[in-house]
């Protein structure tokens, strides 16, 4: 399966914190990127996108490294970040010459016609929009030099569920034809749970689980049982959470376990619970 995005043994040293990350975003899907606050999820996108200096490792997007292809590789990358990167005392129709300079493939009739869907005012400053305002103008200055990857930092953080299901249908037709790719990172799991193909967890720098999103929600889910009955499921434990009434666990492979214990309670897991199990949860 060819790849959009390949992060090959991709370090970064902080005081404190170390980055160590590999993972493929298969061309034509979505993938959410998800972890703790302070994971890595920021500096990991950061140094995809060559914005950081990294120490040892290598990325490269469609099938090039973007240290010997930087300058054609983001010709062909749109970015939104959380907050608004666009200056506040600008307009959107301000932007039509700066975008035209930057980008070979900018497309001012595809610009407009974003800002015409959006119903954004062409002539008002960014200063008086809405968080909602900017995300969308954010989205349309992305894709309208026509970029065969996105790559989103939490994208639909603060908006309102309507704002949210208008973005996610817009990233959800731009890979429509199969061969456009979005890495999306988010604390909305709910929003991922609609549009990823794929799901990643970071987690204190480090992957844990980078997998199709049906295969890991068909897999795994949360086993309850007694503390005395932890190490019986030991061989089928990703993690474990203790509370009141017993103990939780993240587990994997759940049809083996069932018939290996059938009598074995198993909900289901989400995006969600699957997180907050690898995030928080203890290890046998």
């Amino acid at each position: 399966m060819e790849n959009a995005v390949s992060v090959k043994n991709l370090c970064k040293d902080y005081d404190g914190f170390s980055l160590d990350v590999s993972f493929d975003l298969p061309k034509g899907s979505i993938m959410g990127f998800i972890g703790e606050n302070g994971a890595g999820k920021t500096t990991t996108i950061k140094a995809i996108l060559g914005l950081i200096k990294i120490n040892s490792g290598e990325v490269e997007i469609f099938g090039k490294k973007l240290s010997e292809d930087e300058k054609e590789i983001k010709e062909k990358i749109g970015v939104v970040f959380d907050e608004c990167c666009l200056h506040d005392n600008l307009t959107p129709s301000d932007f039509i010459k700066i975008f035209a300079g930057i980008y070979k493939n900018f497309d001012k009739d595809l610009y407009e016609k974003y800002l015409n869907d959006f119903k954004l005012p062409k002539d008002k400053k960014i200063k008086i929009f809405s968080q909602g305002m900017k995300m969308k103008l954010s989205i349309a200055s992305a894709l309208s030099h026509k970029p065969e990857l996105l790559i989103l930092d939490e994208p639909t953080s603060g908006l309102d569920p309507v704002v949210r299901e208008e973005i996610l249908d817009i990233f959800l037709d731009f890979i429509q034809d199969e061969n456009h790719s979005i890495l999306i990172s988010s604390h909305i799991t709910s929003d991922l749970d609609k549009i990823a193909d794929y799901l990643t967890f970071i987690h204190d720098g480090k992957i844990v689980l980078s997998d199709s999103k049906d295969e890991i929600i068909e897999n795994m889910g949360i086993l309850k049982c007694s503390p005395d009955e932890l190490n019986k499921f030991k061989a089928y434990a990703v993690s474990y959470r203790t509370n009141q009434f017993g103990c939780e666990i993240l587990v994997k492979n759940k049809s083996g376990l069932l018939e290996k214990f059938p009598n074995s309670i198993i909900d289901s897991a989400n995006t969600e619970s699957i997180m907050v199990m690898l995030s928080r949860g203890d290890k046998l």
